[in-house]
């Protein structure tokens, strides 16, 4: 335990430098020790800088402060030293088993600093010599800002894992939905057909009833008729026999005698007309025009009933472009929509250019046109990935996205002034972004041309600064729940064009 106490004492009491116990001790305003020779040694070395730092927390001092002697810390170091609890000279001290990979092949010291600038563990001599001026900081300083990154790097695995797991969650979730849905689909279609089905067996049934009492109704007319017939066939045939008896008679008094006795005939029946044979040929064809438009539905409109509207979006987002090339592969041909645009726009090359005029244009009246700002959308919409280009010509253009259900009148209706719209201001040589009427500063380079690059399901928004190179201004992540429309708004004598890129 007393040599626990001892080495806490030497460790609390040796300078962060030279490792040994402190010689004429100076502290920096932020706190930490060192020997006099040995921290103005390591600020000689800075001497190219404008500041200055402490080795073991980096705070930084402009101008070099003036040290001075701290009296206590020395008579304190001066008390351990009479109790003989001094650290062993630099020359004495022997590294630990633990310490062998960590000697200095030069100075045969431990390694206890390490050097920023060249990334290699170095001794307090090496800190003197060949590394004086360097960027060098304890071991355990480095191991500590390291640790932070590492823990940093963790925390982002650790993000991107419960990100990932949340998709999963959510892809599991999709395909018991499809899974439901198609079930429902597919008990609500046999149910539907069947329905179908029994319809037309009951219609087949129906169609047969009435043509089975309609054939057994026309037949017993037709067997009634019949039967008359047959009737006065047999009444004649018994009056021809008559007759002919009578015809033969020899004796002429008796044949007169006898004919006046002859029953008159019947009145005989009508003629019979009969028509051709198509009593039932009615029925078949109805039926068969049925049957016609019912496969007319069934095989030609089918498409009616596509299933192109199930299709679930479950793809990986994709890599955002890097070179313009790569951008121009998802370029629209994008037009303003003169229906929109206040009437102090002016809209020319195909209604692909806006410039702010002083007189007002001839618009006629349309509930989508901008009354309050000078502002104007695109007549597409944007979905999926796609990117434009705007040439501004002046500083006052703002380069926009918004919903179609954007306020057109009143005073957040601009661009940027609500969560409808998103919008880069590009105005005396600057820029800024602005969204749901808060202003964030961007920087990067003036160019004329500003790109824009829309990966709709995504939810990835980017605006570019375009020249030789292009330069990423400002990178939104959200998630867009319309279709998107490019709009410009633009200052009084400005103009803005929505570039032909094909």
């Amino acid at each position: 335990m007393a040599q626990k106490g001892v080495q806490l004492d030497r460790e609390t009491f040796s300078c962060s430098i030279c490792l040994d116990l402190l010689k004429d001790p100076v502290t920096t305003s932020c706190g930490h020790n060192y020997c006099m020779n040995c921290i103005k040694s390591h600020w000689d070395g800075e001497d190219h800088k404008t500041s200055h730092s402490c080795p073991q927390c980096r705070q930084t001092f402009r101008p070099r402060p003036v040290l001075l002697k701290n009296t206590m810390l020395a008579d304190l170091v001066e008390e351990l030293k009479k109790t003989g609890l001094q650290a062993a000279p630099a020359d004495h001290c022997y590294a630990g088993a633990e310490d062998v990979e960590n000697i200095c092949s030069r100075h045969d010291e431990v390694m206890k600093m390490f050097c920023r600038t060249d990334q290699q563990f170095i001794c307090y001599l090496c800190l003197m010599e060949e590394h004086k001026g360097h960027d060098t900081v304890s071991a355990a300083a480095e191991r500590t800002e390291r640790q932070k990154k590492l823990e940093g790097s963790r925390q982002n695995i650790q993000q991107r894992i419960q990100d990932r797991e949340k998709d999963v969650k959510l892809l599991q979730q999709q395909a018991e939905a499809i899974n439901l849905s198609a079930d429902k689909a597919v008990e609500d279609s046999e149910k539907i057909f069947t329905e179908l089905i029994c319809l037309l067996e009951k219609r087949s049934s129906d169609v047969k009833q009435q043509v089975r009492s309609q054939q057994k109704s026309e037949v017993s007319r037709v067997k009634e008729l019949q039967e008359k017939l047959e009737q006065e066939i047999t009444e004649l045939k018994r009056k021809d026999a008559e007759l002919k008896k009578l015809s033969h008679t020899e004796d002429h008094n008796q044949f007169l005698h006898n004919y006046p006795s002859l029953s008159p005939l019947s009145q005989s029946t009508s003629s019979i007309h009969i028509r051709p044979l198509s009593y039932f040929e009615d029925v078949t064809s109805a039926v068969s025009k049925v049957r016609d438009k019912l496969q007319d539905l069934l095989r030609e409109k089918w498409t009616n009933v596509s299933l192109t509207g199930t299709q679930v979006d479950v793809s990986l987002p994709q890599p955002e472009p890097k070179t313009r090339a790569d951008f121009l592969k998802y370029s629209r041909e994008i037009t303003l929509d003169p229906n929109t645009a206040n009437t102090h726009l002016l809209l020319s090359e195909g209604n692909r250019k806006a410039t702010y005029v002083r007189q007002q244009q001839s618009y006629s009246s349309h509930p989508d046109r901008f009354t309050e700002w000078p502002q104007v959308l695109s007549r597409e919409s944007l979905t999926g990935r796609c990117y434009w280009e705007v040439e501004r010509r002046g500083e006052g253009v703002h380069v926009a996205v918004a919903y179609k259900n954007i306020s057109r009148a009143g005073e957040d209706c601009g661009f940027g002034e609500n969560d409808k719209s998103w919008a880069l201001d590009c105005e005396n040589n600057s820029h800024s972004f602005w969204y749901n009427n808060v202003l964030t500063p961007v920087s990067g380079p003036e160019s004329s041309r500003v790109g824009v690059y829309l990966d709709h399901s995504a939810g990835i928004l980017s605006f570019y600064s375009v020249s030789e190179t292009m330069t990423l201004l400002h990178r939104v992540q959200t998630t867009f729940t319309q279709p998107l429309y490019a709009g410009l708004y633009l200052y009084y004598g400005h103009t803005a064009e929505l570039c032909k890129l094909k």
